[in-house]
């Protein structure tokens, strides 16, 4: 029975944007090499439209999570972030967009769990130009 009042709203297999995102990436990451949008439509089951998936690429694209190569009249999709990165792209994006960058940090960190920030500090306190002549 469908819900008059909501207008379809309620329709448990609808996808926010950044599950959409993920599931799109996910796909792109279990390829071969590069895809087309057709070959990730046809890994996510084919439920999803055609320009959906050209949406959700376009816009993975933007933010540098994938890259592209025109092919005759289309793209090939490749994966530059992995699910984690395009989680660190999205964090990256919210930072950028706010003025006072050391009060939203000190309020991230202090938000986090004591095992978290145990990883942060330990992620913080590797020499990233270690092993490098």
């Amino acid at each position: 029975m469908t819900d008059q009042n909501t207008g379809g709203a309620s329709n448990p297999r609808r996808r926010g944007q950044g599950a959409l995102e993920a599931e799109v990436l996910a796909a792109l990451c279990r390829a071969p090499g590069p895809a087309t949008a057709g070959w990730v439509q046809e890994q996510l089951g084919g439920d999803l439209a055609y320009t959906t998936v050209m949406t959700i690429l376009t816009r993975l694209h933007a933010k540098g999570a994938v890259a592209r190569r025109r092919v005759g009249r289309s793209f090939e999709w490749t994966p530059v972030a992995d699910e984690s990165g395009l989680a660190a792209l999205r964090m990256r994006k919210v930072l950028d967009g706010e003025s006072d960058r050391e009060a939203v940090l000190a309020s991230f960190v202090t938000g986090l769990s004591p095992r978290d920030e145990r990883l942060l500090r330990g992620l913080l306190a590797q020499d990233p130009l270690e092993g490098e002549d």
